[in-house]
């Protein structure tokens, strides 16, 4: 049987020297760089195991958890598209399409909040959302605890990781620390940290300073994941007649109209399309969608403003963004426990 290679690889990706933050970063010939990971945060209730993240590896591509046996997890934050849906939006059981662009599991562990709107605070809340949503996976928690348990291989997986027989609890401690082991290596803007002058193009060094600079970016996208972990409203999708409002769903709180959680920008590169609405498919497309100062609303962001970028600067942020890929695991579609019912996809319900 073969697996994820998660917990190993992520650990040794962990392991790589970080926190080179202000003078020291400077030092070794960084531009008011934003600094490295630092060490994978880890909830003391629910400690990366191996066992415990080959189970989550399985439940995260067995299509039995959605209430037709059609969509898993997998078939949204795909691995082989940058753990993310190339789609604008989803498409859930039955053919019902959502009205967000999936986020990527990559490096989602560092973040603070889980989906656009931040409705979630852990992983292990978000792994069970899309479970228990009628137009993603569409099922009952207790229905999918109740199929689990009638699995034997199952059964007994939850029986070695946790002590007991299948828990809504569990699942979502499995699938949450699969999710956790999905982080990303050294970029070349990690190896340049690292003082290695030439990991990343000519281009890129000067998109970085535009970054810095003029392009005015890090005031949102600042820190190590290049996100500050909060919620800005830039305007996407409020032109539409019944436009998404995002924070406020949430909050209630009218000062969170349109405002959508700040993705992290590392491997950005990997996962178009881009924005919650999924409408920009290229990073050139958001660029130029930032350019033009987003889309003009009553509680659009003051930091939005028309940018004035040549098209030699636009290439160069563009060539910036994506010095910001690491790799990141390989994942190896596990096999699935016989049980009752519609057979899992092989694939893992990947589309």
């Amino acid at each position: 049987m073969r697996w994820v290679v998660p917990v190993t690889l992520a650990l040794a990706l962990s392991a790589t020297p970080f926190l080179l933050h202000g003078p020291q970063a400077r030092a070794n010939g960084a531009m008011f760089a934003n600094g490295l990971l630092p060490a994978l945060p880890v909830p003391a209730d629910n400690p990366q195991t191996d066992a415990k993240i080959r189970l989550g590896a399985q439940l995260y591509f067995d299509t039995r958890l959605s209430a037709d046996n059609t969509i898993s997890c997998g078939t949204c934050h795909d691995p082989r598209t940058g753990f993310v849906n190339p789609n604008a939006t989803d498409t859930g059981i039955k053919g019902q399409v959502g009205g967000r662009n999936s986020g990527t599991v990559i490096n989602s562990a560092y973040m603070r909040y889980q989906f656009w709107d931040g409705r979630a605070g852990a992983l292990e809340a978000q792994a069970l959302g899309p479970i228990h949503n009628p137009i993603e996976m569409g099922e009952t928690l207790e229905n999918v605890v109740r199929k689990l348990n009638a699995i034997p291989g199952y059964k007994e997986q939850f029986q070695v990781v946790f002590g007991s027989d299948v828990t809504t609890d569990g699942i979502a401690k499995a699938i949450a620390a699969f999710e956790r082991s999905i982080v990303s290596g050294p970029s070349p803007y990690d190896l340049r940290l690292m003082g290695d002058a030439r990991a990343m193009s000519p281009a890129a060094v000067r998109g970085q300073h535009l970054f810095n600079g003029k392009a005015h970016c890090t005031p949102c996208h600042g820190g190590p994941l290049f996100s500050d972990q909060s919620f800005h409203n830039i305007g996407a999708g409020m032109d539409r007649p019944d436009p998404d409002l995002g924070r406020m769903n949430e909050t209630k709180d009218p000062a969170d109209r349109g405002r959508f959680k700040v993705p992290t920008l590392r491997n950005i590169a990997q996962t178009p399309p881009y924005l919650h609405t999924g409408a920009e498919k290229t990073l050139m497309d958001v660029v130029n969608f930032y350019d033009r100062g987003g889309i003009p609303n009553s509680n659009l962001d003051p930091l939005m403003l028309p940018l004035r970028l040549t098209a030699g600067e636009k290439a160069d942020l563009v060539a910036f963004l994506e010095a910001l890929s690491g790799p990141v695991p390989t994942v190896v579609i596990p096999q699935f426990p016989a049980g009752p019912g519609p057979a899992a996809d092989p694939k893992g319900g990947l589309r």
